[in-house]
């Protein structure tokens, strides 16, 4: 080969690892791996024992959690490859497919009971957790909403109480299930968007008033939910009975200290703390790894709700809308749920009953928040490649004026 044809090749290669890497966060993609490798590490240490003793296989979490994951990759690269204006015309679609299938697991004998909640639609051998994909569908319709709507956001209070509506359907039938904690997670994320499209703060802090006293009086209501809302202030008035999650939660993460007992050593997951390998595995890891790997994953899901509003900010000044506005629904997301799950974990929040996200075992959230991850890079390709078309651009009119 010629030294040209040689140089020639190696130029080629530059670029296509240069476009390779403008297409791809590959931050992002790191960060989501580590997150998915932890959460494999510990739903196996965390449910060897209880998956022992109930199904005669101590890897049957673990190996279902495999399956989910693989399931979810697959499920964020079908994603990645949708061009997001079909999302954004979908979204009305959607939206009335979330509702239909929140109100369709209400129904006597279709929905799934688990602990007092009907939250799963069964689909043989996998159980949906519709709250999960009505979040992302929600998510989708928002943005398309404040793209179409947005100067009527901004100026007239209709325009603002339109979506509220929505969420507010939404909310009735997820605390008919009832999940208490979705309802937060749905309700902040929708607010947290039409505040970031532009809605009056007057307005917004009107509405927040009457959220937040909504949700007081619908806890306050319920004895279910009142028992959940304060027995975490002191969990150690009844360590046996409504503390008892709760208490061996803070025993696990007290015994980690700095540097945890050990991958696998962990003595709360055995049969002493409830939902260990879910809702509370983050309870687990900090007493197997203590402080530091505690250190490590709060770092790690900063980072990601980071990569999410920079990457909405990239697609807001490219003129992409739509793109920026699902990217910072999707950070509120994330890092709304993760802080709740670490909260209620280290029992500075009520209990709620919110996994971990891309950590903790479960089929829909694994699903639902790989989709979310191939939605967010689809986001940052589109950007770049209207960035790097602008500055092609660019510079074949300054040949031209040369």
């Amino acid at each position: 080969m010629s030294p040209a044809a040689m140089q020639a090749s190696r130029s080629a290669g530059t670029g296509m690892r240069i476009q390779m890497q403008q297409n791809l966060d590959i931050g992002l993609v790191l960060t989501v791996a580590v997150l998915l490798g932890l959460g494999l590490i510990m739903v196996a240490s965390a449910s060897i024992t209880i998956a022992d003793r109930s199904y005669g296989n101590p890897m049957y979490f673990f190996q279902r959690q495999v399956v989910f994951v693989i399931m979810g990759l697959l499920i964020a690269t079908v994603m990645y490859r949708i061009r997001l204006v079909h999302w954004e015309r979908s979204g009305q679609g959607l939206l009335l497919f979330a509702l239909f299938l929140l109100a369709l697991i209400l129904v006597p004998g279709i929905g799934v009971t688990v602990n007092g909640s009907t939250r799963w639609l069964p689909l043989g051998f996998i159980s949906l957790q519709v709250s999960e994909f009505a979040k992302l569908f929600v998510a989708i319709y928002m943005a398309g909403y404040l793209v179409r709507k947005h100067e009527e956001v901004r100026g007239s209070f209709q325009g603002f109480i339109k979506p509220i509506a929505v969420l507010a359907l939404c909310s009735v039938l997820l605390l008919m299930e009832p999940d208490f904690g979705a309802t937060v997670v749905l309700m902040t994320m929708g607010m947290g968007m039409l505040f970031l499209g532009g809605a009056r703060l007057g307005q917004f802090a009107s509405l927040m008033g009457i959220v937040v006293a909504a949700l007081a009086v619908l806890a306050i209501s319920s004895p279910y939910r009142l028992k959940r809302l304060t027995s975490f202030m002191d969990p150690w008035q009844d360590p046996f009975n409504s503390g008892f999650q709760l208490t061996q939660s803070l025993i696990a993460i007290g015994s980690g200290s700095w540097t945890g007992t050990g991958l696998g050593a962990s003595v709360q997951k055995l049969f002493y703390l409830p939902e260990a390998h879910n809702d509370f595995l983050f309870a687990v890891f900090a007493e197997e790894f203590g402080f530091i790997g505690v250190t490590l994953v709060v770092m790690l899901f900063t980072y990601l709700v980071w990569r999410c509003f920079a990457i909405g900010a990239s697609a807001e000044k490219a003129g992409h809308a739509f793109g920026a506005y699902l990217a910072y629904g999707f950070g509120i997301w994330v890092g709304m749920q993760a802080f709740i799950n670490m909260g209620v974990n280290m029992g500075i929040l009520p209990t709620k009953g919110l996994t971990l996200p891309l950590m903790s075992a479960g089929g829909s959230s694994m699903l639902v928040m790989c989709g979310v991850i191939g939605l967010l890079l689809r986001i940052h390709r589109e950007v770049h490649t209207v960035q790097s078309s602008s500055t092609s651009s660019a510079h074949m009119l300054a040949r031209k004026k040369r």
